[in-house]
C-alpha cells in the first residue's frame, strides 16, 4: 500500500517548476483556500490556480467547531497570525482562529462565556494570535507531518488523524514555507 502511495506521488511537480513555468510570483500575493470536501490545500497567485496538496483535517468532520477537544476543523476566513518550528509537526504556520466571527458563534451558542469571549476579542484586538486560555481553543493551524512523514504522506487514501489543523507533507510544507508570512489569507470551505 505504502509502495502504491509513493507511485503516485512520484508524479508531484514541484511549487517552483510551476511558478517558473506560469511566470508566478507568490511573494507578495499567496492565497491558502482549505476544501475539506476534496481534502486539498490550495494554492492561489491573487486569484489564479497554482497547485494543489492533499491535505488531512481533523478526526471529526462537522463543520462547526466548538470546542477545544471536538478534532472538528473549523469554517471561515483565517490568516496566518504565527509562524513556529514544531518539535512535533515540523513546521506550523498558526491561524487567527477563533476570528471575531468564532468568538460570537460560540458566545452565542453559549459554548464560552462572557469572559472567554472577552479574552479572545481582547487578543484578536492586540494583533496577536487569538489566546488559547477558552474551552474554545486556538491551537489551529496549517501543519507538516513530523515524524511519521513517510508513512502518512505515501497513504494512497485520505487518514485525517488532527486536532483540527490541517496537515500536510513536510515537503509540501517547505516547498509553501518561503512564500507564507505574518497574514497569508488561508478561507476554510466545506
Amino acid at each position: 500500500m505504502i509502495l502504491y502511495g509513493m507511485l503516485k506521488n512520484s508524479n508531484d511537480v514541484p511549487l517552483e517548476k510551476i511558478l517558473a513555468e506560469k511566470k508566478l510570483d507568490l511573494t507578495s500575493s499567496m492565497n491558502l483556500v482549505v476544501d475539506k470536501k476534496a481534502q486539498h490545500l490550495i494554492v492561489y497567485a491573487d486569484t489564479t490556480f497554482v497547485k494543489f496538496y492533499k491535505v488531512s483535517l481533523g478526526r471529526n468532520q462537522r463543520d462547526i467547531k466548538s470546542s477545544v477537544d471536538d478534532y472538528i476543523t473549523p469554517i471561515g476566513e483565517y490568516h496566518i497570525c504565527s509562524i513556529e518550528e514544531s518539535e512535533d509537526y515540523y513546521k506550523f504556520f498558526r491561524l487567527n482562529f477563533p476570528n471575531k466571527l468564532d468568538a460570537a458563534e460560540a458566545y452565542k451558542n453559549e459554548d464560552i462565556s462572557k469572559s472567554e469571549y472577552d479574552r479572545i476579542i481582547e487578543s484578536i484586538a492586540t494583533n496577536h494570535c487569538p489566546t488559547g486560555n477558552t474551552r474554545l481553543g486556538a491551537n489551529i493551524g496549517i501543519q507538516g507531518i513530523g515524524a511519521y512523514n513517510f508513512i502518512f504522506k505515501n497513504l494512497p487514501f485520505i487518514f485525517n488523524w488532527t486536532n483540527g489543523s490541517i496537515s500536510i507533507s513536510n515537503e509540501s510544507i517547505d516547498e509553501i514555507y518561503p512564500y507564507v508570512k505574518i497574514g497569508t489569507k488561508v478561507k476554510i470551505i466545506h
